[in-house]
């Protein structure tokens, strides 16, 4: 256990703490499993601010939407958090905006400074940078260490769930959890910009399954035919398939929808973030792969059916089986060269070949048919969700004003962090 910069040990309440930033630059899935480490955050202070140190997409998503975040201030590029740790010398420009980033965080005098986003090799010098009174986060072997930090020894670290080592590594300044599953709410824009995308939806008194067969990783991609077979056994029963993608996976959603024997609802590119989530909102089901409208749709409380790989599953698996069904592959060799890949310590071999694609798709039309008749008996019995735009998440923070809207600061222009 380690000892704070003003004689605090770890675990204890910060005191006087009313300003509050967090580093978690990352994905839409990476965010959705940080929600109850913030709403832990948040009802440990609930008199202080919580920023958001993030992306440009994380202002868009979170501005107006009930939650732990305040306020949400973009990063410029930084060298492996927002742009590639092996990128060229940042161009002049981009050192400047780096410096007047810094300098402005440091005269917001942030009395607590989290990092969240990853080991800490590049992150813990950003942190220790904003000038917080308490610093505390992950920290691997070798990088910086902070006032406070939670130990990130890879590869073990990957095999515990991300959102419990999130939860316990906010508790090192003192923030305990009231729930472990990730809820997000809806905002009333979400549903407006649903409308607008879908002037002309078919018949959404059918109930709606959405299929999601992309994946940022290819090796987390099963097969379209797969996923074509899951839609026409649950169309079989009387659903309304929709096929969602963003624009880059366009081609395959086509796919899976021309392979399909009943007519889906083909949706490449065409939903905005927030109607992504007043669609998935309104599902009875959804079938994807391990990514981001999977812990979106577990967010909102929509049953699922995942598919896994299993060096990924203990990490970004569900946290709950109740509404939860999980189709896993075994595989821990490149299908192309026969490389181990089930350590993260080995390196990728390049190959970007499924590893899902042992999965039987009997497999997965099974436990679809299964938790599509619960999702049906659970709304006919009466326990039917309640709308989440009705209904903040335990451990909410006040919903984003006109007069304390999500600000976005310099905009990052770097990639993914590595």
């Amino acid at each position: 256990m380690t000892t704070g910069a003003v004689g605090e040990h770890a675990g204890a309440i910060v005191p006087d703490v009313r300003r509050i930033a967090v580093l978690r630059a990352n994905a839409v899935g990476d965010y959705v499993l940080t929600l109850p480490a913030l709403q832990a955050l948040k009802a440990a202070y609930p008199q202080a601010t919580l920023a958001l140190l993030g992306k440009r997409w994380h202002a868009e998503f979170l501005d107006g939407r009930p939650g732990p975040v305040d306020e949400v201030i973009c990063l410029p590029a930084v060298s492996g958090v927002t742009a590639p740790a092996d990128a060229p010398e940042p161009a002049a420009e981009d050192g400047d905006a780096l410096r007047d980033f810094l300098s402005q965080m440091r005269r917001r005098r942030f009395d607590l400074a989290l990092q969240l986003h990853g080991g800490g090799r590049y992150s813990n010098p950003l942190v220790r940078a904003l000038g917080a009174r308490v610093t505390a986060g992950f920290c691997a072997p070798g990088a910086s260490a902070l006032d406070r930090n939670f130990p990130y020894l890879t590869p073990d670290i990957d095999l515990h769930p991300r959102a419990l080592l999130l939860l316990e590594c906010v508790a090192l300044v003192g923030a305990r959890a009231s729930a472990i599953e990730p809820r997000l709410s809806l905002r009333a824009r979400d549903h407006e910009a649903l409308a607008a995308a879908l002037p002309a939806v078919p018949d959404m008194t059918q109930p709606l399954v959405v299929l999601q067969p992309g994946a940022t990783d290819p090796r987390r991609r099963w097969r379209a035919n797969g996923f074509a077979a899951v839609g026409d056994a649950l169309a079989a029963q009387g659903a309304l398939v929709a096929i969602n993608g963003d624009p880059s996976e366009a081609e395959l959603v086509h796919r899976v929808a021309a392979a399909m024997r009943h007519r889906p609802l083909a949706l490449p590119g065409t939903l905005s973030l927030g109607a992504l989530c007043a669609l998935l909102a309104r599902a009875h089901l959804v079938v994807s792969n391990d990514t981001g409208p999977a812990h979106l749709a577990r967010a909102l409380d929509v049953p699922t059916v995942t598919l896994y790989w299993i060096g990924n599953l203990p990490s970004y698996g569900p946290l709950s089986a109740r509404w939860h069904r999980v189709a896993v592959s075994y595989g821990v060799d490149c299908p192309v060269c026969g490389a181990r890949v089930i350590n993260a310590l080995d390196g990728h071999c390049g190959h970007g070949a499924s590893l899902l694609d042992e999965i039987a798709a009997d497999a997965v039309v099974g436990l679809a048919l299964q938790a599509y008749r619960a999702s049906l008996e659970r709304n006919n019995d009466g326990a039917r969700r309640v709308d989440p735009l009705s209904r903040p998440a335990p451990g909410s923070a006040r919903p984003h004003s006109s007069t304390a809207p999500a600000a976005c600061h310099p905009a990052s222009r770097g990639s993914r962090s590595t």
